[in-house]
């Protein structure tokens, strides 16, 4: 049986210590770790804070994947808490290095936040890109999208259902320019990451949440307005109140 491009990807980037390749890293072509939009309105977020006083412990054992929500909307206070829980900033350290809240192979944070706005109080419908740097939104479309976004899905409703749809892509180069072709397994756990800290996140303040591997990439690709190639889509998740 002839291995498909799954299965030789595995075995190529396997690390063996006999054959570990040495060398310096070119910090002359190192890119930038935030991606920034210029133009377009910035959209404040309140404090990531929460009140809501629940265990560890019982998020965890109520956590679930939800797929029918309501149509009432999220507050922005609350997506401030989720974006910030997710990927936003906790500390710096050493060389003024930025830290989040999830971890990331060599501190390169690959993965961008975007978010397709359906129902949130004091946000227009709509694409935002997180700007993880500033804790702000950066306004990139406008409109009713969720028609679009449900059949890039493979047809999953609950894209336009949910208050907000999280979609995660990865620019490429941040962690190749370190890690070369093992790279990628980094990016896709750096990106499982994120997703779990919103998982958590959102059980928390008594909101759902369902992760969506299932998507064709062109497609939500052209709805964020990202070239599909130095950067493309990796995950998603939406998030609401639970029908």
């Amino acid at each position: 049986m002839n291995d498909g491009i799954g299965d030789t990807f595995q075995k190529e980037t396997k690390y063996h210590p006999d054959r570990m390749k040495r060398g310096t890293l070119d910090f002359s072509i190192k890119p930038e770790t935030y991606k920034e939009y210029q133009g377009c309105r910035k959209v404040p977020l309140p404090p990531p804070k929460t009140t809501v006083a629940r265990t560890l412990d019982e998020v965890l054992r109520s956590r679930k994947s939800v797929r029918r929500y309501s149509l009432e909307s999220i507050s922005l206070e609350e997506l401030s808490y989720i974006l910030w829980a997710s990927s936003g900033l906790t500390r710096r350290e050493g060389r003024g290095i930025q830290f989040r809240t999830a971890p990331s192979a060599g501190a390169l944070y690959p993965i961008e936040t975007y978010i397709m706005a359906n129902r949130v109080d004091g946000l227009g419908e709509g694409i935002y890109h997180y700007s993880v740097k500033e804790h702000l939104l950066e306004e990139l479309r406008t409109g009713d999208l969720g028609g679009g976004m449900s059949p890039a899905a493979l047809g999953q409703k609950m894209c336009s259902e949910s208050a907000v749809v999280f979609i995660w892509t990865a620019i490429f180069f941040r962690t190749k320019w370190k890690y070369k072709e093992r790279a990628y397994r980094y990016i896709y756990l750096d990106c499982g990451h994120i997703a779990e800290n919103l998982a958590m996140a959102s059980c928390s303040i008594g909101l759902g949440s369902c992760q969506i591997g299932a998507l064709f990439d062109d497609e939500v690709n052209r709805i964020i307005g990202v070239d599909g190639t130095e950067e493309s889509v990796i995950y998603m998740s939406v998030v609401g109140h639970p029908a």
